[in-house]
């Protein structure tokens, strides 16, 4: 497995650690791809992620937006992802229904000294856009964090700090 999946999971296990907000609305979050700058995942649609009507509720898209904006920080390293100064989620169309899995596409679309900023895509199982959102965090005081590692270009090796399982 390369090093840039190993961290990212790693960093959200710790999500899932903590038992805040993460480990009640998704805790079957399943990654399944990285890269430095991407994390692709899915999520099976339970009764608990539904409105009133059945259908995936919009609010847990935004709370992905957030958790996957900062699993995309991750992925270049970032054992702390920083704190969230604006987020926002567009929903094009109804997401899908209990047993439904939602597909995800979070990508870090730039990284400064303070900032950095994502957006990510929301798809049904057909591949249809349903929702995307856009999440800028603050990484300053979190870009010197001693767990934060840095990777080959391509994501499989890790070039400086500890690569621990």
């Amino acid at each position: 497995m390369a090093a840039c999946m190993r961290f990212t999971q790693r960093v959200w296990r710790s999500f899932l650690e903590n038992k805040g907000h993460d480990a009640q609305c998704f805790p079957n979050l399943v990654i399944h791809r990285t890269s430095p700058g991407v994390v692709e995942v899915s999520l099976k649609i339970e009764q608990s992620n539904t409105n009133r009507v059945g259908v995936l509720h919009g609010g847990l898209i935004l709370s992905l937006t957030d958790t996957l904006g900062s699993l995309a920080v991750a992925t270049k390293g970032h054992y702390m992802t920083g704190v969230s100064t604006d987020i926002g989620t567009s929903f094009v169309r109804p997401a899908g229904r209990i047993g439904d899995v939602l597909h995800a596409k979070s990508t870090l679309t730039g990284i400064g000294k303070s900032l950095a900023y994502t957006r990510t895509d929301f798809t049904n199982p057909q591949g249809e856009l349903v929702a995307y959102g856009f999440h800028t965090k603050y990484v300053g005081k979190s870009s010197s964090h001693p767990s934060n590692i840095k990777f080959s270009e391509d994501g499989e090796k890790v070039i400086e700090g500890d690569d621990v399982a």
